[in-house]
């Protein structure tokens, strides 16, 4: 699966969970250069506490784009650490 946004792969990996209809990728699967830590936190009451990325490519900024639950409750536990995205990022295989 790839995680691709402004015509760019920000992510890459055979080995994604799908919780909800979204594909988390490994950690390690994500482009680093592309990710800039935000500050923004929501908590899901089933998986936890999210915090997110902003995605940068090429000059522009999608703020939020990429989240990931750094713990998880143990219903989670299989996506803890795992990133999905959403905000025009598209998944394709």
């Amino acid at each position: 699966m790839k995680a691709i946004w402004n015509n760019t792969v920000i992510a890459e990996s055979n080995d994604t969970v799908v919780i909800e209809n979204n594909h988390y990728f490994p950690a390690e699967s994500i482009k680093k250069e592309f990710f800039k830590p935000s500050s923004t936190h929501t908590t899901c009451p089933w998986k936890g506490k999210a915090s997110y990325y902003t995605v940068a490519v090429d000059g522009k900024e999608n703020t939020d784009a990429a989240w990931y639950y750094p713990e998880t409750s143990e219903l989670a536990r299989t996506i803890k650490g795992k990133i999905a995205f959403w905000k025009g990022v598209t998944i394709e295989e």
